[in-house]
């Protein structure tokens, strides 16, 4: 299809995602408030039916913006790109974004190798082990404690499957809806995280709920999640964009889990400090030379992305 054949209105671009976010969010409770089924019996069991669920939405989404987009006819390959599905370009879709996003946590990097450092040195103060024998004993147990992280359901939740079904519904299938729609690629960087922020929203009432939380509190608690999720919805956003491969803002994606919040200070650690501010200008500097669409794709002046993803001036 070229880009000058079929246009979805604007309105029925934000329609089809204020679908997807309910349906992502009201999905979750399904097992219970419409199939009926009995109470999971663990925490995990709970946390599976809900990756079933999240899976669920994912095919689903994907399947709906097939018959939502005007994709006319074309290979398989191109209908995968049109949500950012493609295996060209593969290692650069990985290794510069989870470079670029590794600035913004150099603080917090460097705090967590003092903290390995001092560690190290408490063992060897005590064992009385040069410092080569724990940094052998650590690099030994890894496989241990990879088996032991794999195992727990949180990983799975944190690295996988939040980071794939969030990446393919709120970037790979709203983005090429809103450009199709004629929405602008900087204006949609700002509204794809607005959905994206919403669908999390349900997290009050079970923080209000489970944590017993005062209203007030589990408001600031979850305020903070969703200003952190629209700033990270738009950069994942702008990844997608640029790069027009759905596995940039993916890793980008599970790194942010693993880090957390960056760490901008650190008593009587001036170091951390200096850190977070020279990768945050660092990050800035590079932010869209190491996004440039040539990098990511063959001919970014034939470039099939939807309303000419690779020319950022459309």
């Amino acid at each position: 299809m070229e880009e000058s054949e079929g246009r979805l209105s604007k309105l029925v671009a934000v329609i089809a995602c204020i679908a997807m976010t309910l349906f992502y969010v009201s999905i979750l409770y399904a097992p219970t408030l419409i199939l009926r089924l009995p109470p999971p019996q663990s925490y995990e069991n709970f946390m599976i039916r809900r990756f079933i669920c999240a899976a669920v939405c994912s095919v689903a989404s994907v399947i709906f913006c097939a018959f939502v987009l005007p994709i006319t006819g074309g290979e398989a390959s191109y209908s995968f790109g049109v949500y950012g599905i493609r295996s060209d370009h593969f290692w650069q879709a990985i290794v510069f974004p989870l470079f670029l996003t590794s600035l913004m946590y150099a603080g917090s990097l460097i705090f967590k190798s003092m903290l390995l450092v001092n560690k190290w040195k408490e063992h060897r103060h005590q064992e009385g082990e040069p410092l080569l024998g724990c940094i052998k004993s650590t690099l030994l147990s890894l496989p241990v404690q990879m088996s032991s992280v794999t195992s727990n359901v949180l990983f799975w939740r944190n690295f996988i499957v939040a980071p794939v079904t969030e990446e393919l519904v709120f970037r790979a299938c709203m983005i090429p809806l809103l450009l199709c729609g004629g929405f602008k690629a900087y204006n949609v960087i700002f509204l794809c995280p607005t959905f994206f922020s919403l669908a999390h929203l349900n997290h009050m009432m079970e923080i209000y709920s489970r944590h017993n939380y005062s209203l007030l509190k589990a408001s600031l608690v979850v305020g903070l999640q969703l200003g952190y999720t629209v700033i990270f919805g738009s950069y994942a956003s702008f990844l997608f964009i640029r790069t027009g491969n759905i596995v940039a803002p993916l890793v980008a994606h599970a790194f942010c889990n693993y880090m957390g919040l960056p760490v901008l200070f650190v008593h009587r650690k001036g170091l951390v400090s200096i850190a977070f501010v020279a990768g945050m200008v660092s990050f800035v500097w590079l932010l869209f030379p190491i996004t440039w669409p040539d990098l990511y794709n063959e001919s970014t002046n034939n470039c099939r992305c939807w309303q000419g993803y690779c020319s950022w001036n459309k």
